[in-house]
């Protein structure tokens, strides 16, 4: 395969060390789209990689950001009660919010207590439209991972939803348990300002190796078809996340 583009990629000799670098940047960007009194809004990822970085940011970094000026939404969620372990929601409030100064109202967590997932797709698109009130959302910053079978968010390889052009969530049903997710669409992906993608872990090699070198997008691996408008992609991965790429694919 041939580099789509010099990647971006950041390469870090542990994920310790990783969430460390995201956890520094990402503070940095907030810092420097607040002064004035703006607004940073933030797309969570769920998942087990963030984990490491969302205590970073309650703990070590949390004096050094300014909570009342950041808005925090969801890139997904499992269809299932807030408080349940699979919760992207409850990863992110015992890991970061419980621990943070942040305002509730700035907190936009994906609901699924409506009888039908589709209806809750319906809901969250309502807030987002609220909330940008523009033909598109521009997220300053969305936080993605990878699966190893290439997905991110709740894209996976040839679902229907990779074709949706119109609508900003969409309920959709995965290979893996829980089936029933919501998931911003690729659209609203890419006109994100700003994605971080964090890799961590050699089951995600061939994946990263997939996203990063794919000369087209590909339905096999979501990933490769993040590719935002006027924005930019960073790649923050671990030496064995990274152990097949060649070493002319780091920017």
């Amino acid at each position: 395969m041939v580099l789509r583009m010099k990647a971006d990629l950041r390469i870090f000799p542990d994920p310790g060390a990783l969430s460390q670098a995201v956890a520094g940047s990402l503070v940095e960007q907030i810092n420097s789209s607040v002064t004035g009194g703006g607004i940073f809004s933030l797309v969570l990822a769920g998942g087990k990689t963030p984990r490491a970085l969302y205590r970073l940011l309650s703990a070590e970094y949390r004096d050094r950001i300014p909570w009342r000026q950041v808005h925090l939404f969801w890139g997904d969620e499992r269809y299932v009660p807030p408080r349940d372990p699979r919760s992207n929601y409850w990863m992110a409030e015992e890991s970061l919010l419980s621990q943070v100064p942040i305002p509730r109202e700035n907190v936009h967590p994906m609901s699924t207590s409506f009888p039908k997932a589709d209806e809750a797709a319906q809901a969250y698109e309502g807030l987002l439209r609220t909330y940008f009130n523009s033909s598109w959302p521009r997220f300053d910053l969305a936080l993605l991972g990878l699966g190893a079978e290439g997905h991110t968010a709740s894209l996976f390889p040839d679902s229907p939803a990779l074709d949706e052009q119109q609508r900003w969530v969409m309920a959709v049903q995965a290979p893996v348990e829980p089936p029933l997710r919501l998931t911003l669409t690729l659209p609203v992906l890419n006109h994100s300002a700003r994605i971080y993608f964090l890799v961590s872990g050699s089951e995600k090699a061939l994946a990263l190796h997939q996203a990063v070198t794919a000369a087209s997008a590909v339905r096999s691996c979501p990933a490769a078809m993040v590719r935002p408008q006027g924005g930019e992609v960073v790649w923050w991965a671990d030496e064995a996340a990274a152990s097949l790429l060649p070493a002319s694919s780091s920017g």
